[in-house]
């Protein structure tokens, strides 16, 4: 067994996945071979869960169904990914819902500024109405989704100085995404946002091009983030989620009970991935506090407020229309 598998099996180990470790041989080589992207590094619980779900399609398929996965951006930045499976260059693609917004835009709903305070309110809409309206949306454009959306957490403010206010954050240079809802919203708020990728965030951070970023404290840690940040700035302003997305013509390729076999593993590792991400948001702040990382949790009622006064609410329920921003609301309550 070579160093990579081993470094795997251990990560696997300490979130207790047992399907990494013991694949079959088989005779022959796969009769589907599959590209698997995603930006996340491989101490993720993304990664570990789609190489568990990997195994057990080659397991369930005898052999005949082999995804590869390749983490940590690999085969390109988010927005590079997301061409690459429409085009056919690639065949499956974990994405953040702010991300494929730019090409869906109801894919951003459910990241409505402060729309979720906790975990039972997000996956009870995400499984129920919302999920179900994003996923009618992604499907209108050729690609596959799979049922299930993958928890990418409560996005969080790291910065070199702490955030307590909507006045913290004037003029902030602070990166996100390459999402017009993000965009908008920090706006709002009055920062200044840029759009980079996340292949190119640590750079970013470490050069001073930007002086803040936010994302779930699992990315956090596992792009080590925090040893170019001071703070962290516990905001919980926006959940969001990786859809697992397929190739139109790749997946229609695959024969009906392959395809059963793929969506069974890759749903129950979602739903596994889950409890494992919110475990860690548990447990990681103490770690990151170890490793430097200061915290403090501010008031969200200052900058929903100032949301509502900078026109936020207005404007992104005129955009995604008011039918569907009552089915957010539903699960939300009553924003702006």
């Amino acid at each position: 067994m070579d160093q990579k598998r081993r470094t795997i099996i251990a990560a696997g180990a300490a979130l207790g996945l047992s399907g990494i470790a013991a694949a079959p041989l088989y005779a022959a080589g796969p009769t589907y071979s599959f590209k698997v992207g995603t930006n996340v590094p491989v101490s993720h619980p993304i990664y570990l869960r789609l190489m568990e779900a990997a195994e057990r399609v080659k397991s369930d398929t005898g052999g005949k169904v082999e995804m590869r996965i390749f983490p940590n951006g690999q085969l390109g930045g988010d927005t590079e990914m997301l061409s690459q499976v429409r085009s056919g260059g690639m065949d499956f693609l974990t994405l953040p819902g702010v991300i494929l917004a730019t090409m869906v835009p109801m894919a951003s709903l459910n990241s409505v500024g402060f729309a979720f305070s906790d975990y039972p309110s997000v996956w009870k809409a995400m499984d129920g109405g919302v999920g179900d309206l994003i996923r009618d949306k992604i499907k209108a454009t050729g690609l596959v989704v799979m049922d299930k959306v993958w928890d990418n957490g409560f996005r969080e403010i790291t910065s070199q100085f702490p955030i307590s206010s909507p006045t913290d954050l004037q003029k902030a240079r602070i990166r996100v995404p390459v999402s017009p809802l993000l965009v908008s919203l920090f706006k709002s708020l009055g920062a200044a946002p840029t759009p980079i990728n996340f292949s190119e965030l640590y750079s970013a951070l470490q050069t001073r091009i930007v002086e803040a970023q936010e994302n779930p404290l699992p990315i956090v840690a596992t792009a080590k983030l925090y040893e170019v940040q001071k703070f962290c700035s516990q905001t919980s302003h926006v959940w969001d989620g990786y859809w697992l997305l397929a190739n139109g013509r790749a997946w229609q390729g695959l024969p009906q009970d392959l395809r059963e076999v793929v969506v069974k593993n890759m749903n129950a590792a979602a739903i596994a991935q889950r409890a494992d991400s919110e475990k860690l948001a548990i447990t990681l702040m103490k770690e990151l506090e170890q490793k430097g990382l200061k915290f403090n949790k501010p008031d969200p009622a200052p900058f929903r407020k100032k949301l509502a006064e900078a026109g936020f609410y207005t404007e992104w329920k005129k955009k995604f229309g008011a039918e569907a921003w009552a089915v957010l609301e539903t699960y939300s309550g009553k924003l702006g």
